[in-house]
């Protein structure tokens, strides 16, 4: 979702920010990134991995600098191990029994070299 209007971080959860939440046309939200949660171990891993990349190559593709998100704390360690440049936007806070955290990407030139190198990178088109 754009952030030049209203989206789930800055409306609902931006005291997870140190700061303001990024705003600006080339910064999207993407916390709805979900998983279907009855998928085996490892066809959620080839989905997610193909998910990242087309977000990451998505983002190269039309400009986008950076995405925010908000994560359960274990969601953001696995996202900082996909390798790209991953970094909290303020400390995890609790709310209502889960530990979550405010994220921001960044998506530049060498983006799918670091995700390749972590082992994400999937070129394998998306089926139909």
């Amino acid at each position: 979702m754009p952030t030049q209007r209203p989206h789930i971080l800055d409306s609902f959860y931006a005291r997870l920010c140190d700061a303001p939440p990024p705003r600006g046309g080339d910064i999207f939200e993407i916390t709805r990134f979900c998983l279907d949660r009855n998928l085996r171990a490892a066809e959620r891993r080839v989905v997610r991995n193909r998910l990242v990349t087309a977000i990451a190559e998505h983002a190269l593709e039309n400009r986008i600098s950076r995405y925010v998100a908000i994560a359960e704390m274990n969601w953001f360690q696995q996202i900082l191990a996909f390798g790209w440049q991953c970094r909290p936007l303020g400390a995890p806070q609790w709310h209502e029994g889960s530990l979550l955290v405010a994220l921001e990407i960044e998506m530049g030139a060498d983006t799918l070299d670091r995700l390749a190198e972590a082992g994400i990178y999937d070129q394998a088109p998306m089926a139909a």
